[in-house]
């Protein structure tokens, strides 16, 4: 609100005009008499601010109350079509991007497959097709958008622009690439660690709302977290915070260089590769086929499924004969799944001795497949090997939580412009 002074009625109309316009978006079309009682405006204030949000094209009448005694009352919602945001979800397999409005409604979505993409081929190019097929299936144009978000692995070192941490995201790495792609978007971008995302997608829709502190741990292609201290996403100060993959563990070999390996003594002991080897080792049938996350997905789901039986059944780990416990062709996929919490607690505790967080939010694909039988694994697990026990919860936000986080982030950044009727 450049240029204006606090207390003066301008500022304070657009404060209103603010309060209105987010209780829109938390409620739905809602009364001129419900927005004056939410937000203890007079009937009259609360018309003259309707008419000028009406006016400015932020908020339309959407229809009437019906069913309730008395005359119908005209309902107000947010003009869903006052901006556009995109966000896109990078991984080396493929760009996915999607479009909402400002009331945070996908209208539009689209991917472009890049696996074993060849050295010459332009990220530029990979991008914006993914962003132009977002826009086209939501019957927009590029120059519709407002603001766009990309999650990627490892984060953008603000000191030098380039890539860090994801050695593994071909044609991500060259010092000229932002300077690029700000060439060829004409609308605000910003860059943002995956997990991150993923974060902001659960503290704005999902499991963490509410909370001001705490950590989510990714597990899918490979393992991360994010950090979130005093409501706020700490990145560190080249955009490395959350890269647990490198840290080293107890029970995992000591990896030396490890941005060349790609990889790190928690990656080793609990990301998804281990998994093919510990159903190998614990004799597990018919290991699925597939790519690696399938495969490691399709066998925490079935592990999780056993334990799932077990517990049906009354049964417990460690509370039966062990001629019986053998002979369960069950066993070693719980044995599979019970390696696999510890792994993940083992490293959990560490990051818990740091940073004491409130909750903790597991969320990814393997995660996700292992769902409360993993969870309830980790936690136990947790509390043997930490001396404070945050709660642990699974991610709520499971449909792309990655893209959902980037257009939240998008959507706050432009309903501050937008909605700021200071202006």
């Amino acid at each position: 609100m450049a240029g204006t002074t606090p207390g003066t009625p301008r500022v304070l109309r657009a404060m209103n005009d603010r309060a209105a316009l987010d209780l829109l978006l938390e409620h739905g079309p809602l009364s001129r008499t419900r927005i004056g009682k939410l937000t203890g405006l007079s009937k009259p204030t609360a018309s003259q601010l309707l008419a000028r949000l009406e006016a400015a094209g932020l908020v339309v009448a959407t229809g009437t109350t019906e069913g309730r005694p008395g005359p119908n009352a005209q309902l107000y919602a947010v003009n869903a079509r006052a901006a556009h945001v995109a966000g896109l979800d990078v991984t080396p397999e493929r760009i996915r991007a999607a479009v909402a409005d400002v009331a945070g409604d996908v209208v539009g979505e689209f991917e472009v497959r890049t696996p074993g993409r060849r050295a010459g081929e332009s990220v530029v190019r990979q991008v914006t097709d993914a962003l132009d097929g977002a826009v086209k299936a939501a019957d927009l144009v590029r120059g519709d958008l407002h603001r766009v978000v990309i999650g990627t692995p490892g984060a953008f070192d603000p000191g030098t622009g380039r890539l860090r941490y994801a050695s593994h995201l071909p044609g991500w790495h060259s010092p000229t690439l932002l300077d690029e792609l700000a060439a060829a978007l004409p609308m605000p971008v910003e860059y943002e660690n995956d997990v991150n995302l993923a974060a902001i997608a659960e503290q704005r829709l999902g499991a963490a709302r509410g909370h001001e502190d705490f950590v989510l741990l990714w597990n899918e292609g490979g393992l991360g977290a994010a950090l979130v201290i005093g409501g706020r996403l700490h990145r560190g100060f080249t955009g490395g915070a959350g890269e647990v993959g490198f840290l080293p563990v107890p029970g995992a070999p000591l990896v030396r260089q490890v941005t060349k390996a790609n990889s790190g003594g928690f990656q080793e002991l609990a990301g998804g590769q281990v998994l093919p080897r510990l159903a190998r080792e614990f004799g597990v049938a018919d290991i699925p086929g597939g790519t690696p996350i399938e495969v490691a997905t399709a066998l925490v789901a079935r592990a999780a499924e056993a334990v799932r039986r077990r517990d049906e059944e009354g049964g417990e780990a460690g509370g039966r004969d062990a001629r019986i416990e053998n002979a369960d062709p069950d066993a070693p996929s719980r044995r599979l799944l019970e390696t696999f919490a510890t792994g993940l607690a083992t490293g959990l505790a560490s990051m818990v001795a740091v940073l004491d967080p409130e909750l903790v939010v597991l969320s990814g694909a393997l995660i996700s497949a292992g769902g409360e039988p993993l969870r309830a694994l980790v936690q136990h697990e947790l509390g043997e090997l930490a001396a404070s026990r945050p709660r642990l919860v699974i991610g709520e936000v499971r449909h792309h939580p990655v893209l959902r986080g980037a257009l939240e982030s998008a959507l706050a950044a432009t309903r501050d412009e937008v909605f700021d009727t200071s202006r």
